[in-house]
């Protein structure tokens, strides 16, 4: 097994970190360096979806992100206790049908102590919105990094 540092139990510096690295890879869009910060039998919760395990989480991912062009998204820490973390995030992308989206969520995070997640629960809600109404561009510059998210 390899480890992905930082380690727990979080501070808040250490749970900041795991939650940009987080939000950094999520944005590249790449499955598998994605399911690499996750257990081998990682078990997760997307919405209605349950996955479990690295094979799982990427052909999920494949699949979200075949569907969601122009995926943006936007990670901020809600809480963290121990080797949990509480976040909550906003991405924005558009469907193969020409809408676009944003969608709201949480998730509850829980890590061995090499760092890698082995367990995620995500409740997620989407708001249909006009490409005029976008606001969550590309990665996050640096700029931004630690800035809260707005409720709308």
């Amino acid at each position: 097994m390899t480890s992905r540092p930082p380690f727990p139990p979080f501070d808040e510096e250490t749970a900041l970190q795991k939650v940009q690295a987080a939000e950094d890879a999520w944005n590249t869009r790449d499955p598998e360096r994605v399911a690499l910060a996750y257990t081998v039998d990682s078990v997760w919760r997307n919405r209605d979806r349950f996955v479990t395990g690295r094979d799982e989480i990427v052909a999920f991912l494949r699949d979200k992100w075949s569907r969601e062009g122009e995926y943006a998204l936007r990670k901020e820490l809600w809480d963290f206790h121990g080797p949990r973390i509480a976040v909550r995030f906003q991405y924005e992308c558009q469907t193969l049908d020409g809408q676009w989206w944003r969608s709201y969520g949480n998730e509850l995070w829980e890590f061995t102590a090499e760092g890698l997640m082995a367990r995620r629960e995500a409740s997620i809600n989407d708001t249909p919105i006009s490409a005029a109404e976008r606001r969550i561009f590309g990665t996050r510059p640096e700029s931004e990094r630690r800035q809260p998210l707005p409720v709308r």
